[in-house]
């Protein structure tokens, strides 16, 4: 039975919580919230103590939600969507916000609808202009740190600098594409070493998707030939609908409109990191920047509860 609620009870536990269980771990949930990995376990702890069961199944490899686990996530989630909600009425009554709000944005972006999510922000705060930049992670964040973007929406990689905070929303995967008509089509499931006689395309050398289908192939024993670099996700779609090789993709980008091909679906998959909001750790937000990152982190939790 749960135990009797405890006032010490606070949001940095269920934030700890849902972190853990979005990233797959301890490990990757401290590393994402820059945060030591025993100051979560210990939040964790406190809070199955808190509630008198037991929350997380821990394995060598992964957590697992217990069934308790899962029914204190879909509340711990609720509560910190209406926290976001909370602040943004708040704002609103403290002042009128205005100004404008410089996103940067991927075109990974996993289940996160962001035209919605914007046009629900303008609807709220009529006198806050979004202005939104497209790019590669690493060129976005070359912007933040400029301070000619206020934060960037996009794959949080394992090896943000630290003078970022990173606040992960939605979680995304990697597929493998090839065009129409390959051999592999019909296939319900690859491996990566089926295609590793073939020309790859991928992003340039630097960027996360390619540190990710290097790892990824040298765990199946082979080093890709990536024979064409493509500058946008969307340009790899492009190169492999044209026949010249073979590419991974986040499964968004492969499903997006654009040219067609083929999508599978990997035996054994590569960690994609979760996407989620980026800024600076000083200074701090401006105020319609900040209303903006909380009405984010919000949106996403309402979509996760769809």
């Amino acid at each position: 039975m749960i135990a009797d609620y405890d006032e010490s009870m606070d949001l940095r536990k269920l934030r700890y919580f849902d972190a853990v269980v979005r990233q797959g771990g301890f490990t990757r949930a401290a590393e994402h919230l820059h945060v030591a990995q025993p100051a979560i376990s210990a939040q964790i702890r406190q809070l199955e103590a808190e509630l008198g069961v037991q929350l997380l199944q821990r394995t060598t490899r992964r957590v697992e939600l217990t069934h308790a686990g899962e029914l204190v996530l879909a509340h711990a989630r609720s509560i910190l969507g209406q926290v976001g909600e909370l602040r943004d009425s708040l704002a609103g009554l403290a002042s009128v916000l205005r100004g404008t709000v410089r996103i940067g944005a991927t075109e990974v972006l996993g289940t996160l609808d962001l035209p919605a999510a914007m046009a629900a922000f303008h609807a709220r705060w009529p006198g806050v202009g979004l202005s939104l930049r497209s790019g590669l992670v690493t060129t976005l964040l070359a912007q933040l740190r400029d301070r000619e973007l206020d934060f960037v929406v996009a794959p949080i990689h394992g090896d943000l600098p630290r003078r970022y905070v990173a606040l992960p929303l939605v979680e995304e995967r990697i597929v493998l594409i090839a065009r129409i008509g390959h051999p592999l089509e019909g296939a319900r499931k690859v491996t990566l070493a089926a295609v590793r006689n073939e020309a790859f395309v991928c992003l340039p050398q630097g960027s996360g998707l390619r540190a990710i289908l290097s790892a990824a192939a040298a765990r199946e024993g082979f080093r890709p030939a990536v024979e064409f670099e493509a500058p946008s996700p969307a340009r790899i779609r492009d190169f492999v609908a044209a026949g010249l090789g073979v590419g991974l993709l986040a499964r968004s980008a492969a499903l997006a409109p654009g040219a067609p091909v083929g999508v599978h679906e990997l035996k054994h998959p590569p960690p994609h990191p979760p996407i989620g909001l980026v800024a600076p750790r000083k200074p701090a937000l401006a105020a319609p920047a900040q209303a903006c990152w909380d009405h984010l982190s919000g949106f996403a939790a309402g979509m996760s509860k769809r």
